[in-house]
C-alpha cells in the first residue's frame, strides 16, 4: 500500500468505526466503561499503527492538508494516552516484512 493521504484518511475512518462499534459493544454489554474492554488492547495496536503511518507520510514530503495535520497530532495525543496497551513485540509491526509477519502469526 502507498502512502498517500487518501490511505491515511481510509485508516482514519475505520479506527473511527471501530471505536463507534466497540462503543456499541461495552453499551450492549451492560454499560461496560471502554478502559473495562479487553477490544481496548485492539484498539491501541491500531491508533499506533495510523500513528506511524502519519509520521512516515510527513517524513515522504506529501501535501498535507491542515486538517488532516490536526487529525495526525490528535491521534498521536490520543496514542500517548493509551500506549501502554499496545502489543509490545521485539520488533513494531508496521518494520516487519511479509515473512516476518506471517512467521510471527504462524500463517
Amino acid at each position: 500500500m502507498a502512502i498517500t493521504v487518501q490511505n491515511y484518511m481510509r485508516l482514519a475512518n475505520y479506527y473511527n468505526q471501530t471505536m463507534a462499534v466497540m462503543s456499541a459493544i461495552c453499551v450492549q454489554k451492560g454499560g461496560i466503561a471502554m478502559e473495562n474492554y479487553v477490544g481496548r488492547f485492539f484498539a491501541a495496536d491500531v491508533l499506533e499503527y495510523i500513528v506511524e503511518y502519519g509520521r512516515r507520510l510527513r517524513v515522504s514530503g506529501a501535501t498535507i492538508d491542515a486538517d488532516v495535520t490536526r487529525l495526525m497530532d490528535r491521534f498521536a495525543d490520543q496514542f500517548e494516552r493509551v500506549k501502554s496497551l499496545a502489543t509490545p513485540t521485539q520488533k513494531p509491526i508496521y518494520e516487519m516484512t511479509l515473512e516476518e509477519f506471517e512467521k510471527i502469526m504462524n500463517i
